[in-house]
């Protein structure tokens, strides 16, 4: 008969993961070791490695938990039916407001690919294309001169605004000078008005 899951499965699981993601960043993918990530979430080495047989495996698990998040957040606050400023606007925003308290999660998503296995290294960016085809259909429609076989921009001008949204985390502070709100509205004028004059 198979083992039945522990009602707080899930959260027990939510709890290592964000607290396996802190030492990663503090430490780095390298340094830090299964023993330190029980010690920090408090729970024994066995019961993490009955949740994540690996170090490798628990990275991916960070990463895949919070794109995740963050697909589900974009795909619900997308609304076609807003003018694509707007809806840029909003998907923007959505971002960012995703990003809040997981700077741990966000620093092992863009330094720990190293550590992970092809196939892992292939769902992840299969997860972040979903992502960034979503930012790029809104840009297309604000600017279709920007896809053209000639000049293919638009990927470029979507990834600088990713560029823009993605690291972030190196120096906002929440209760700072700027909000996260503010921080959407600056980064799409910065799109809205610089694809204007990407020719």
């Amino acid at each position: 008969m198979a083992r039945t899951r522990a009602a707080d499965f899930e959260e027990k699981q939510r709890v290592i993961l964000d607290h396996a993601a802190q030492v990663f960043a503090d430490q780095g993918m390298e340094k830090a070791s299964m023993s330190q990530i029980a010690t920090v979430a408090q729970v024994s080495k066995a019961l993490l490695y009955h949740y994540y047989p690996s170090k490798d495996a628990l990275i991916f698990a960070i990463i895949m938990s919070h794109l995740d998040e963050l697909d589900a957040a974009i795909e619900a606050a997308d609304d076609p039916d807003l003018p694509p400023e707007k809806r840029l606007r909003k998907l923007v925003g959505t971002v960012l407001e995703n990003y809040r308290g997981a700077d741990n999660q966000h620093k092992v998503q863009l330094n720990a690919t190293a550590a992970l296995s092809d196939d892992q290294k292939a769902e992840i960016t299969a997860m972040e294309r979903r992502i960034v085809r979503r930012f790029s259909a809104v840009l297309d429609q604000i600017n279709p001169d920007l896809n053209t076989k000639d000049r293919p921009l638009l990927m470029p001008v979507t990834m600088s605004l990713f560029g823009m949204m993605n690291w972030v985390y190196m120096w906002f502070r929440d209760g700072g000078r700027i909000s996260r709100e503010d921080y959407a509205d600056v980064a799409t004028t910065l799109i809205l008005e610089g694809i204007k004059a990407v020719r």
